[in-house]
């Protein structure tokens, strides 16, 4: 092989390779977004759970009853 048919396969190799880190950088942004979704989410459902616990005080003091 010559070394003009090296270097083009070198630059070829170098393109996949560039598109295949911008696909990568993608579909790490996308992960990124899905967890900060899941985040607030999460952070939602602990709220509710906390106003739940909150608004049946009667509970928890017959639960402590139980465990003593």
């Amino acid at each position: 092989m010559s070394w003009a048919t090296e270097a083009i396969g070198v630059i070829r190799k170098m393109v996949l390779v560039e598109e295949r880190i911008e696909r990568l950088a993608k579909q790490t942004d996308t992960l990124a977004i899905k967890c900060q979704e899941l985040d607030m989410r999460l952070t939602r459902l602990e709220t509710k759970f906390e106003m739940l616990e909150k608004l049946a005080p009667g509970r928890r003091q017959t639960r402590k009853k139980l465990e003593n």
